[in-house]
């Protein structure tokens, strides 16, 4: 079993929850682009939008049909670093992503990820998990991404459950540590200064995840 699979059953739901509100929102309509920083296809075949274009942007191309055509809308994968991107000013409807900011880096790369989301986006949807849940979602362990990094190194292999369950070698353990970092409900405000910034919460109290809004 991978850390995924423990994942699938909840994400489920919080997806098609979360999507709901993304259409309410940000109202994608039919001859708009989608552009899509660090997701990956199944994220859209699994929640059809009425749009023409879904560009998946990674720093990597990974396998899959490099372009395939659904009934609403085309999904193409690119190659690209959302910290600079080469599109020019506002050259997409919407700028979408999923849980991506928190992995680009340090604060300073971060304000990068934003900084180029809204350049290149009319409206924006950027969500992050919140570094105020309890529950650290990268490592599923309480109170990780509260310790040091030192700290976090050292627990990360034999006492978190991602570290038991993929086990991990040291590159892998300093990969999560560096370039892991959740972002505080300030810290996106800060960076989504024209954004409404919406809260998603476990059991109606606990913030679970930020959600940057330009609609």
């Amino acid at each position: 079993m991978r850390i995924a699979d423990l994942y699938k059953p909840i994400f489920k739901i919080w997806r098609e929850d979360r999507q709901k509100v993304f259409r309410e929102l940000i109202a994608p309509q039919a001859g708009e682009r989608i552009l899509d920083l660090g997701g990956y296809p199944h994220t859209w075949t699994s929640a059809p939008q009425a749009v023409e274009e879904i560009i998946c942007l990674n720093l990597k191309v990974y396998p899959w049909k490099e372009e395939k055509d659904f009934p609403n809308h085309r999904i193409v994968i690119e190659e690209g670093n959302a910290c600079a991107l080469t599109y020019t000013d506002g050259s997409f409807p919407i700028v979408y992503s999923n849980s991506v900011i928190e992995h680009v880096g340090d604060f300073a790369a971060q304000e990068a990820f934003a900084r180029e989301a809204r350049r290149v986006g009319k409206r924006l949807w950027i969500q992050t998990p919140a570094y105020e849940c309890p529950i650290e979602p990268h490592y599923l362990t309480p109170f990780m991404h509260w310790y040091p990094k030192g700290v976090r190194r050292i627990l990360a292999r034999w006492f978190t459950v991602w570290g038991l369950l993929e086990k991990p070698n040291k590159a892998d353990i300093d990969e999560m540590v560096d370039y892991t970092r959740l972002l505080t409900k300030r810290e996106m405000k800060r960076l989504f200064p024209d954004c409404r910034i919406i809260t998603e919460r476990l059991l109606w109290v606990i913030p679970k995840s930020y959600i940057a809004v330009r609609a």
